[in-house]
């Protein structure tokens, strides 16, 4: 590392840097320490010395840092900058690590939002169910607001039979249905048609799948599917699903509150 008596032009001492970008000389002390950032020269008096191109890095270094980076990580990813080619690699992958960190950032917040209004209708602290909406939010369920309907023993029922990995799994089906449910309104697919009652039948076995045939657990469900009434998509999507069942249960012969033998 060059060496010189007098600080030449273009060149700035710690203090000044860390005035420049907000920092403290603590600070920068530290990160020369570690290994993260350290400076182009130093002066015969011990000095040390940046360049505008230092700068450069240190502000790549300070954004990743409040992007919740660690040091090891954020080595990984300072990439030199001594062409305009580099130059705009390293400000992409930068962008790039902010863009992840706002959608993520975009994505709590929903879900911060849509909890708030959640507690705010069930007007009662129950922190189980807090923690069911939340899971739920967070596995992409865009029913979790059937949770709060949910007695003890439906949630006890749904703790046991499912698990983060089997339960995003359960609601990805769901959700595929509900996605074809949709497309038949906008297009105008009647329930009784052979399309309708494809999705009837895929609907069904996925209820039966949840509740393994037990009938007083089909009335809790349809229950709860009646405590959502204000909801326009839940009632767009019942409004389908329902007749389309009708027909199916008609066609096939069964009888859904009807006690499987055993």
């Amino acid at each position: 590392m060059a060496r010189y008596k007098v600080i030449p032009q273009g060149f700035m001492t710690v203090g000044e840097v860390a005035k420049k970008m907000g920092v403290t000389v603590r600070a920068l002390q530290y990160y020369d320490r570690e290994g993260l950032f350290s400076p182009s020269c130093i002066s015969e008096g011990g000095r040390r010395l940046y360049s505008d191109k230092d700068v450069v890095m240190l502000h790549q270094i300070l954004t990743l840092k409040s992007l919740g980076f660690s040091f090891n990580e954020i080595k990984n990813r300072m990439t030199s900058i001594d062409t305009p080619r580099k130059a705009i690699v390293a400000l992409t992958e930068q962008s790039n690590s902010i863009q992840t960190q706002i959608n993520t950032l975009n994505q709590s917040l929903q879900s911060i939002e849509l909890l708030k209004n959640e507690i705010e209708q069930m007007q009662v602290v129950d922190f189980s169910k807090y923690a069911d909406i939340i899971i739920n939010l967070q596995m992409g369920n865009k029913y979790y607001g059937l949770i709060k309907h949910f007695d003890d023993n439906m949630l006890d029922y749904c703790h046991k039979k499912f698990d983060k990995g089997t339960g995003v799994a359960f609601i990805n089906k769901f959700n595929l249905i509900v996605g074809k449910i949709e497309k038949c309104v906008e297009n105008g697919i009647a329930p009784e048609s052979e399309q309708g009652q494809l999705i009837a039948k895929e609907f069904w076995q996925l209820i039966t799948e949840f509740t393994g045939g037990d009938v007083s657990m089909l009335s809790q469900l349809m229950n709860f599917g009646n405590a959502q009434a204000d909801n326009d998509m839940q009632n767009i999507l019942n409004a389908f699903i329902e007749p389309a069942l009708n027909v199916y249960f008609g066609n096939s012969g069964i009888n859904p509150f009807e006690a499987k033998n055993e």
